[in-house]
């Protein structure tokens, strides 16, 4: 099992690492508190755990169906937009006035995976192959590749969360805003993105 967990390993920290709206998040609600990534890892748990499992018991085609990934293009990409703009709108009362965005790290990690068409299409193709490596070591095996998997999530998401909280004194107010108008900017441009490519797909 060894080699394929090591496999797990690679494949995730290389995912979980890109720039996407769950590490935009990551860094919008670091600048509070140290443990936003932590909860942001939480979050995005409630949503890979049941997916992961829906795969294991063979529901990956309903994720690789047309009509399916238009919709979540759609919705999803269009919801992420939105958290974009209103991430963009609160740069100045968090950075000026210490207030915080409207939503919790929790939640932001249920809305930046649920809602991104790309992380459900990428589960039901890569993740799918990753996850019938396990099936012959049945639910134990399973269970160890959940955890795995998602600590690699957890390492990662905690270790950007920590360093932009003990980091943020050493920058001004203006470079402060500029990093959430560019975690805006990335959010938005991947809902854009989530919905151009949706609608492509299907043209």
């Amino acid at each position: 099992m060894l080699p394929v967990l090591l496999s797990v390993v690679a494949i995730s920290f290389s995912g979980v690492m890109m720039p996407g709206p769950m590490f935009a998040v990551t860094l919008a609600k670091s600048y509070k508190s140290p443990w936003a990534g932590a909860w942001i890892a939480l979050g995005h748990a409630v949503i890979e755990v049941p997916l992961i499992l829906l795969i294991y018991f063979g529901f990956a085609r309903f994720f690789e169906n047309g009509v399916v990934q238009l919709v979540l293009s759609i919705l999803g990409g269009g919801m992420i937009v939105w958290l974009g703009i209103g991430m963009f709108r609160a740069r100045r009362k968090v950075v000026r006035e210490g207030k915080d965005l409207p939503y919790s790290a929790f939640t932001a990690g249920i809305l930046t995976s649920g809602l991104n068409p790309f992380f459900l299409l990428w589960w039901a193709t890569i993740g799918s192959m990753l996850v019938w490596k396990f099936t012959e070591f049945g639910v134990g095996g399973l269970t160890v590749f959940i955890v795995v998997h998602w600590l690699c999530d957890l390492v990662w998401l905690s270790f950007v969360s920590v360093l932009v909280y003990k980091s943020r004194s050493l920058w001004g107010q203006r470079f402060q805003e500029w990093v959430f108008i560019a975690s805006s900017l990335i959010l938005a441009g991947f809902g854009i993105w989530f919905v151009v490519s949706g609608i492509q797909g299907v043209v």
